[in-house]
């Protein structure tokens, strides 16, 4: 296999930064994007990360736009700040891990993992019929946000979940490694005490022991 190519970018970038990214592809933005980050990607990783005068608000700043990683089909995107509106809709196979989410997350997925390290907007999965989703949930506002026409969602605590807290502590180290970020420092610094403030989010007609082992056979 050959080896990844690296591009590190700075700056502010446009519109569709990483559309369409392919495998081997990893793309490293200090800075800030547009709408659809990702858009169509299949594989390769996608990295932004807020420069220096951006940094001690990152968490609560916004990073990149609207509709991000839509009708994503692999890949992995880390991000050190909040998505607009309408993250991962019709993501079909991509791993995303970012900090705040706006409305619309996570709608009509079909596959794929998503974790929010933040704050939701209203409407968080409708239509959602494939993957899972893994949501910090710090003022107790998710089961008000959510769409549980189709999914449901239990505390990451729970004894059948041992899995998922793993695949969360690895998937934490893995943003902080690519983004530096401080959230995903402290979070894995208080680990064992934040994990009844995650929700683990599936569809309702989905066996929890399927979608992991097509996360795992995926990633």
């Amino acid at each position: 296999r050959a080896a990844p190519v690296a591009a590190r970018l700075r700056g502010a970038a446009g519109q569709s930064f990483g559309a369409w990214n392919a495998g081997g592809l990893h793309l490293h933005l200090e800075g800030d994007a547009n709408d659809y980050v990702g858009k169509g990607m299949a594989g390769g990783k996608l990295v932004l990360r807020p420069g220096p005068r951006l940094a001690p608000a990152a968490q609560a700043a916004p990073i990149m736009g609207n509709t991000c990683l839509y009708g994503a089909t692999g890949g992995k995107l880390f991000a050190a700040g909040a998505a607009g509106e309408r993250f991962a809709i019709r993501n079909s196979g991509a791993l995303a891990v970012v900090e705040g989410v706006g409305d619309h997350a996570c709608e009509y997925m079909t596959g794929g993992a998503v974790v929010v390290l933040g704050r939701t907007g209203v409407n968080f999965g409708a239509g959602m019929t494939g993957g899972f989703a893994l949501v910090l949930d710090e003022h107790r506002e998710f089961a008000d946000r959510a769409n549980g026409e189709l999914i449901e969602w239990r505390p990451l605590s729970a004894d059948d979940c041992a899995d998922c807290r793993k695949d969360l502590r690895g998937l934490l180290m893995e943003h902080r490694g690519e983004t530096g970020s401080a959230r995903a420092e402290d979070l894995l610094e208080h680990f064992d005490e934040r994990l009844d403030r995650f929700w683990l989010v599936t569809p309702r007609a989905a066996r929890l022991d399927a979608l992991l082992e097509r996360f795992r056979a995926a990633a």
